[in-house]
């Protein structure tokens, strides 16, 4: 089996090459990844009624997609810290974050009428990347008091 530092540097290398890849694919394919992600109709929707809407959406995906990357590009670099109460740490803060995650999107992407199909295939993705934080703790821990 893997130790706890290798099992912390493939997750961080499977949770960075799809912050990435997606972050990429935002900033670059947005119309086709709109399309991919939600029906025809909701992503025509979600792209604005005039050209000045359609430049602001536009512009925050991109930024969000940049973003989305640089925190990629966070976790390859943190996927290199052998650090055990550090990567113990870090675990605990992104099952945090996705957890809360897929709260917001129940307590509010819920509510949006052109996003009211999509949550429930989003919160099953936070989920899943939750629970691979979540393993890797309870492996960690069952390492440390064995």
């Amino acid at each position: 089996m893997m130790s706890s530092s290798s099992g912390f540097f493939a997750i961080c290398l499977l949770h960075s090459a799809i912050a990435i890849t997606c972050g990429g694919l935002m900033m670059f394919y947005r119309d086709e990844i709109s399309l991919i992600g939600h029906s025809p109709e909701t992503a025509a929707r979600l792209q604005g009624s005039t050209p000045h809407d359609r430049l602001l959406i536009s512009t925050s995906d991109s930024f969000a997609g940049l973003l989305l990357f640089a925190i990629g590009f966070l976790l390859f670099m943190v996927a290199f810290v052998r650090d055990r109460d550090f990567q113990a740490f870090f675990a605990k803060g992104c099952a945090l974050l996705h957890l809360s995650m897929a709260f917001w999107r129940v307590l509010f992407e819920r509510r949006l009428e052109d996003l009211a199909w999509d949550w429930p295939r989003q919160i099953v993705g936070d989920f899943l990347l939750s629970l691979s934080w979540v393993l890797f703790l309870v492996y960690s821990w069952r390492e440390k008091y064995d």
